[in-house]
Formats: structure tokens, sequence, C-alpha cells
């Protein structure tokens, strides 16, 4: 373990003043957005800011009610907030690494739990997982974003990119799956001789499989989701 001076702390790990791109990476688990207009954020991901920035829930109405009563379904609690103002905003999720893609008319899907923050610009829908709800702790949702703009996503430790090649699906443990192409549509399938050897529950058993081609996303470690989170 390193000693450091209090001056020698502070110029390892201040703030980088000269970066000034909408989203930029402070830290592998530190985001910040230089905030001009609005962003949406996961809630509860904010740690600090500066300037004239003011929080709102995602409001009912926000986005139509069929959006608010789908994300109702899925037993979702990691619910979004608008940010709006001009400042320097960080966002963190328990220390998870953070990833940032750039949109150039592309869709991604990502599960609920890993998005952290968008551009407002960018389109998005949720997904409720209707086939696995009942079979899994506060059952899975995800969201589609496409368009042009930033997303941030979030990670334990360092995520592995699989990629899915006509005729050769990849198959994945629901909690350990990040994010996908956006137009790929994993279909549920459960495994029975697979639960009885690991003797982890239900949960363990259940798989998503990718087929087509694109790219999923997965990380080393097993999140389990319930409902109800704020």
């Amino acid at each position: 373990m390193a000693d450091y001076s209090i001056d020698e702390f502070i110029r390892k790990t201040k703030q980088d003043e000269s970066e000034n791109e909408f989203f930029e990476l402070e830290t592998p688990r530190i985001l910040e957005v230089n905030l001009t207009d609005q962003v949406w954020a996961k809630s509860g991901s904010m740690i600090s800011y500066s300037g004239n920035i003011k929080y709102e829930r995602e409001g009912i109405f926000e986005h139509g009610v069929g959006r608010m009563f789908k994300k109702a379904l899925s037993g979702e609690g990691s619910s979004l907030m608008k940010a709006t103002g001009q400042g320097r905003l960080y966002l963190a999720d328990q220390g998870k690494k953070i990833t940032i893609f750039n949109l150039n008319n592309e869709s991604i899907t990502v599960n609920g739990n890993d998005l952290l923050a968008f551009e407002p610009g960018i389109q998005w829908d949720i997904k409720l997982m209707k086939k696995v709800a009942g079979m899994m702790a506060g059952g899975l949702f995800n969201v589609t974003l496409e368009g042009r703009g930033r997303v941030a996503v979030t990670s334990h430790y360092e995520p592995l990119t699989l990629l899915v090649k006509p005729g050769a699906p990849v198959i994945t443990d629901p909690n350990a799956t990040v994010a996908w192409s956006g137009h790929l549509k994993p279909e549920f399938r459960t495994d029975i001789s697979l639960k009885t050897l690991v003797g982890r529950g239900s949960g363990e058993s259940i798989q998503m499989e990718f087929e087509g081609e694109g790219f999923v996303i997965v990380q080393p470690f097993e999140e389990v989701y319930t409902s109800g989170n704020s």
C-alpha cells in the first residue's frame, strides 16, 4: 500500500480540468458528465456535482403510459432521473466498471440494472422479459437504446464480448449478461441437467440463447436482482 502526502494524493486523484467531452471517464468507475442541458441517469447514481443542476425522477407521463406500465410490470426498481442545468455531474454505481458507447445510428440493448446514463437525444424503450419474469427474483427487464449519442453502461469487473454468428448461437447466464446487439432477440430456456449439477436453485438453470449475427457482452459476476429497490 502506497503512502501519500496530502498534496501527492490530490495530484494523483484530482479531476482533470482539461477534459470537456459530454461523458468523460474520470476513473474506470466514475463518470463525469459535463452538463449543458440535460442527461438521463440511473436514480441514486449521483455521487457529486458542481454548478446549477436540478434533479427530477422520471415522471409517470414523461415517456408515455405504456412504457411506465411495462416498468411497473417488470418489478423494476432502478428508475431513471433527469438532471437538468449546467455544471459537472459525477455518477457511479456500486463501484462497477463503466464503459461508454458512442452510438452512430446504431442500437444496443442493455440489462436495465447495468444502464448508468445516456444523452437525451437517444431513443429508448423498456422491454420486459415476460417468459422469465416469474422464474427469477425480481424478474428481468432490459432497455433498447438507439440513435446518435453516448450511452454509459456498467459491469462488475472487466466485460467480455462474445460474437454471435449464424448457425453458432451463444448461450449465457442471465445474471451475467450485460448488453447485446439491439436487433438480437434472446430466447430463454431451462436446462434441468445443469440445475442438478450446480445446486444453486432454479435460477441457475435459466439460460439466454442468442441466435443470428451480432454480439453479447457478459461480466464475470452473477448479479442477483430483487424487486422494489430504488
